[in-house]
């Protein structure tokens, strides 16, 4: 325990202590100086950018980019302005911003991937300084121009330039400002030498710090806090002032002997902690300075950068890595010399337990005796998570696995999970992989942002292990991962089409979740085609294939995949887009080599589209089908003549078809339409398009028994049917002596019992009397019976 303690150094209440991370991975020949460095949070890269000012046709500075660990991940020749700032994004992807006002932003691999501007005006005033941050909407950017004008966006993704107003009396740059977010506002806090300015929106406001006065001096550096809630001023009297970000509550005012301005400053505070620290750093000393007078000084053999975590500081040199935080309250519990606190004696306990000492059973005693067996366990479990170093987390992990098994209503959930979470947190802590998380790190990133952050930088076989050994959904892990991999694959331009659809088919396989025509997207987007259609074979909805085969002018294929696919919605979207795409011969071409489609569109085209079917048919020179045509479209026209010549087009192609009763049925329907109409123009009749059988009921309607006799002559109309149709007519108008006529004209093909009946319906029992003599025997009861 002595040797865990010995590098904890006390600051009032509280003690910090150096862990190193890395032995860097790389070999700067110069060191740090010189350079632009930017490193993102959470064990973020690192990108370095030489000499950024010195940009000429002869010297070309180098941008490099690192992984936390100091592996080179890429490095380029930067050929566009001088270079003002390096930043990360909240996605990790860089922004290096100019003196012109343009940032370039580029991915973790150094592709880069899109660029915007800062306002015109930047371009003629140029920039002078510029910082990066992290606001509620995304990742921000501030400039400070050369006419002291300060313009920021609080989301580079959804860019609104916003020009903050002037400030009284600024001459050229502040001396020190600082972005701070409050409420979901972003603000401009500055200091022009003993004065302080917020500027937002609307206006300038001047402000004041508690308890810092005149005699304080100028303020020369200020900084604020990981989370934007507090803040720390340096002034040019080697003072230090820390408060909160709203300026109304100060913490402490400490001197701290050093009156130039320091290179950065950065807070350093756990979650949660009541006695935060700032860090300032200088070319050969650290210092941390807390709420008390106490000050904790740290030499420098090297150039150094401060990277504000959530719970501590990195420090990055040109050799190695370290963390610098305050040691948590249950680690000092439990590793404090002489602590009795029931975590170190469940240690010390089970330390004694391994010697096979019977002074183990004492401390267990002494634990089970002040009842704090169950606390003692959640503190090894807790401490375990805040260690860096694997043994010491083995040895707290094991004492607690030993207590517990003293106790029976002991949740084990905590300790479970807390195994695995460092099982995960040590593997990508790993040099060749290069993420130096803490566990309060992991838990405010969440597991899902790690497993996105492994797979952005292409460490697929670990983001496939952690989900496995997490047990995460499919859906959520392993195949998120595959689908990735899948998309980075088909982009490698040293294997064949074949070699990488075979290869992705192979490794994804039936994973859920995993879309194949999404991995063709990606290939279609990078310009193989082919390849794209080979793995959208692999692709089992066709709904997905359809609409990508489209997009890629394989218009042949797609329909073909819709009509195997038995959705008719679906063929009917890939037949509108072909016929929008392609002209009119080459569509009805494509049609007749798929028939379930050519079936479709043309029940479409008979609902919607009617002259379309008609030049279908002529394609196909279906006669049979066109005259069926020409004989609807032949009842949509109102003018006879119109009517006269599409029944005649229908005759002739029911001629060509040799279907010859539909061409004398058609002719026999020309004749009739010219008969009414020759009735029409001399009765009035309107008998005009009205059917064979509704054209003689008319007419027997209207006492024209000759014109009814001649239709019935001319178009061989069934002397039963004509019998039927004269009797009920004479019967519905009573003329029952043209009845009695009609009767005895010729003998009845009706015979005699349908005189009967009609009459009696009419409820004449005195006619109907009169033909019941001549009914023929075998109905005659059957008329008797009516008549009564």
């Amino acid at each position: 325990m002595a040797f865990i303690t010995a590098n904890w150094n006390p600051l009032g209440e509280a003690f910090y202590r150096k862990a190193e991370l890395y032995e860097m991975c790389w070999s700067l020949r110069d060191g740090l100086r010189d350079c632009l460095v930017a490193a993102a949070p959470y064990g973020g890269p690192i990108a370095l950018l030489r000499e950024p000012l010195r940009c000429s046709p002869s010297f070309r500075p180098q941008l490099e980019i690192y992984s936390a660990s100091g592996v080179s991940i890429t490095s380029f020749p930067w050929k566009s302005g001088p270079v003002v700032h390096l930043g990360w994004t909240i996605h990790d992807e860089l922004l290096c911003i100019q003196e012109d006002g343009s940032v370039l932003i580029y991915d973790l691999f150094g592709s880069f991937k899109r660029h915007f501007s800062m306002g015109q005006e930047v371009v003629q005033s140029q920039v002078l300084e510029a910082k990066v941050f992290h606001s509620p909407y995304g990742t921000g950017v501030a400039i400070v121009t050369g006419s002291s004008r300060f313009t920021l966006t609080t989301n580079i993704d959804d860019l609104k330039l916003r020009r903050l107003p002037e400030v009284p009396g600024l001459q050229g740059p502040p001396s020190c400002w600082a972005i701070l977010t409050q409420d979901r506002q972003t603000k401009v806090l500055l200091a022009t030498g003993p004065d302080l300015y917020i500027l937002d929106n609307t206006s300038c406001t001047a402000v004041c710090p508690p308890g810092l006065g005149p005699q304080a001096g100028s303020i020369v550096h200020m900084c604020v806090s990981f989370s934007y809630k507090y803040l720390a001023l340096f002034t040019d009297t080697g003072h230090l002032w820390t408060g909160l970000s709203h300026l109304q509550d100060k913490m402490s005012e400490v001197d701290t002997k050093v009156r130039m301005p320091p290179k950065q400053m950065v807070w350093c505070r756990r979650p949660k902690s009541q006695q935060p620290s700032v860090v300032l750093m200088w070319d050969r000393l650290l210092l941390v300075a807390g709420v008390c007078n106490d000050t904790i000084q740290f030499p420098l053999e090297d150039q150094c950068i401060c990277v504000g975590e959530l719970d501590g500081v990195r420090i990055i040199s040109s050799s190695n890595q370290e963390l610098l935080q305050e040691v948590p309250l249950v680690c000092q519990d439990i590793f404090k010399i002489a602590s009795m606190a029931p975590g170190a004696l469940l240690l010390e306990a089970h330390r004694e337990y391994e010697k096979s000492s019977q002074k183990a059973d004492e401390y267990l005693r002494e634990i089970k005796e002040q009842s704090m067996l169950g606390e003692a366990v959640r503190q090894c479990v807790e401490a375990a998570g805040h260690e860096y170093d694997s043994s010491t987390q083995k040895s707290l992990l094991r004492a607690a696995s030993f207590g517990k098994c003293f106790l029976t209503d002991f949740s084990p959930e905590p300790f479970v999970s807390t195994c695995r979470e460092l099982r995960v947190l040590n593997a990508v802590r790993d040099a060749s992989v290069g993420l130096p998380l803490t566990h309060t790190q992991f838990k405010q990133m969440t597991l899902q942002v790690l497993i996105d952050r492994l797979v952005y930088r292409q460490f697929y076989p670990l983001a496939i292990e952690i989900c496995r050994y997490l047990k995460i959904p499919d859906y959520q892990g392993v195949s998120r991962v595959l689908k990735h991999w899948a998309s980075c694959k088909v982009q490698q331009k040293d294997l064949s089409d074949e070699a990488i659809a075979r290869a992705v088919c192979l490794k994804v396989g039936d994973s859920p979740g995993v879309s194949y025509s999404h991995i063709a997207a990606k290939a279609y987007e990078c310009g193989r085609t082919e390849l794209a259609i080979k793995l959208l074979d692999y692709e089992a909805r066709s709904g997905e294939q359809v609409p990508l085969l489209l997009k890629m002018k394989r218009s042949q294929l797609a329909l073909s995949k819709a009509v195997e696919s038995g959705d008719t919605d679906l063929v009917y979207t890939v037949v509108s887009y072909l016929k929008n795409e392609m002209n009119r011969g080459d569509f009805f071409m494509t049609l007749r080599n798929q028939p379930v489609a050519l079936s479709l569109y043309r029940q479409f085209c008979k609902l919607q589209e009617q002259e379309t079917l008609k030049d279908l048919y002529n394609q196909d020179d279906d006669h049979q089908e066109l005259a069926n045509y020409y004989v609807t479209a032949s009842y949509r026209e109102k003018r006879l003549e119109t009517r006269l010549s599409l029944l005649q087009a229908a005759v002739d192609e029911y001629n060509k078809a040799k279907n010859e009763f539909a061409a004398k049925a058609t002719e026999e329907e020309m004749r009739l339409l010219r008969f009414q109409r020759k009735l029409d123009d001399e009765k009035g009749a309107g008998l005009l398009g009205l059917s064979l059988q509704a054209t003689m009921e008319a007419l027997l309607a209207l006492g024209l028994h000759k014109q009814a006799e001649q239709l019935y002559r001319d178009f061989r109309v069934p002397d039963k049917r004509y019998w039927w149709l004269k009797l009920k007519s004479l019967a519905e108008k009573e003329e029952w002596e043209e009845l009695e006529k009609f009767s005895k004209s010729k003998k009845s093909p009706i015979g005699y019992l349908a005189f009967v009946e009609v009459c009696m319906k009419s409820n004449n029992k005195y006619e109907a009397k009169k033909y019941v003599s001549r009914v023929t025997p075998e109905q005659k009861v059957k008329a008797h019976l009516a008549v009564r």
